[in-house]
């Protein structure tokens, strides 16, 4: 984040440093998680992490709410601007992993992460993600999933902006209102089948969901576009807690919503191990009880007070390509960790985000340095 003193808006660039290093204490979970049954101490010491940094991408959405408005450029402008910004770095690194990976094992690497396999990193194998990326990501870029849903956002932005520049307080909540019932629809979805819903010809789609029409009653009202207003309104608005409310509030909230993520996340997983669907319904990041987790901890660094810090200035800006290409080395970091740290896995786990963390930034500061590969980190 590149910002003079006067407009240095540090409690951003401290939410960026975090958010990321959490988005990969979150993979450093994957290895473990993926165990199940096979070693259920180390699913267990996985799920509890993992169900804890759940809020880690809505973060990274916020700020997107904090940074983006008022838009000031008009339409073509600021798609061309902003798009661009992701597109180059998607196509990059849609390209960049898969070649990561294939010389990786190519050049005898093994592992014992049950959620990988490497036949599927032979050179057969890896060709054709060089290119199928243009419909979705795959395994290899399993991170990238965020900028292909970032372009929909900045797609939207301009369009909402012309709508929030305008809206008063009160319009603004009670939209805020409509995305917070829309937070529910996981688990409305999920209980429907106990109160008599049978679908419609086999799609267990609600409030308008079926084959043919994919965009329900909420559609329009939901997901990430939500935490973007949400982040603008608590800007625009500010709570002005003291800290004793703010605690009040925000660790009864976090903690409830913890708990009802793992707890949440470990009954799926008991009942429902073979449907893949169902075992994410809890952590889903637009779910209720993650939504608690993201409130609190937004509003506890919104209200850190920070001057200008250069230790900030430096580490802000390579928060993205450290987010792009971590993914790669936390599969490095558990390779090389996992077999001979003398550990329990739930201190294995932020270890090897920590080591993961580490590579990934020494790679991201290299590239840092040339113009060129500039675009595609930053």
């Amino acid at each position: 984040m590149t910002k003079t003193k006067e407009n240095y808006i540090g409690w951003i660039d401290l939410l960026r440093v975090i958010a990321c290093f959490l988005v990969v204490l979150a993979h450093s979970c994957d290895p473990f998680v993926g165990q199940f049954n096979d070693n259920y101490g180390e699913f267990l010491s996985g799920a509890l992490w993992g169900s804890f940094l759940r809020p880690c991408v809505p973060l990274f959405v916020m700020m997107t709410g904090v940074l983006m408005f008022p838009v000031k450029l008009e339409l073509g402008a600021f798609y061309k601007k902003r798009i661009k910004r992701i597109i180059i770095p998607l196509i990059f690194w849609s390209i960049a992993l898969p070649i990561f990976y294939f010389l990786y094992f190519y050049f005898g690497a093994t592992t014992e992460n049950p959620g990988i396999s490497i036949e599927e990193h032979s050179l057969q194998a890896t060709l054709p993600k060089l290119y199928t990326f243009i419909f979705n990501f795959n395994y290899d870029t399993t991170v990238l999933w965020y900028l292909y849903m970032l372009i929909g956002l900045y797609l939207a932005i301009p369009i909402v902006n012309v709508w929030l520049m305008q809206a008063s307080q009160k319009d603004i909540k009670l939209v805020l209102k409509i995305w917070f019932v829309s937070l529910f629809l996981p688990y409305i979805q999920m209980i429907a089948p106990y109160l008599g819903f049978s679908g419609n010809y086999g799609n267990m789609g609600i409030l308008g969901v079926c084959d043919w029409n994919p965009y329900g009653t909420f559609y329009y009202m939901s997901g990430f576009l939500g935490y973007i207003l949400l982040a603008h309104y608590l800007v625009r608005f500010p709570l002005n807690w003291g800290w004793k409310k703010i605690f009040s509030v925000s660790i009864p909230l976090f903690l409830l919503g913890y708990a009802i993520t793992a707890i949440g996340f470990l009954v799926i997983q008991k009942y429902y191990i073979d449907n893949y669907a169902y075992l994410e319904i809890f952590w889903y990041f637009s779910g209720i009880n993650v939504f608690l987790m993201t409130f609190s901890v937004f509003i506890i660094i919104q209200n850190i007070k920070i001057k200008d810090s250069a230790f900030l200035r430096k580490m802000a800006p390579l928060a993205f390509g450290v987010f792009l290409c971590h993914f790669f080395f936390v599969q490095v970091a558990y390779d090389l960790l996992h077999p001979v740290l003398p550990v329990p896995a739930a201190i294995q786990i932020p270890i090897i985000a920590c080591f993961a963390y580490a590579m990934s930034y020494v790679l991201v500061w290299v590239m840092s340095k040339f113009k060129l590969t500039q675009k595609v980190i930053m």
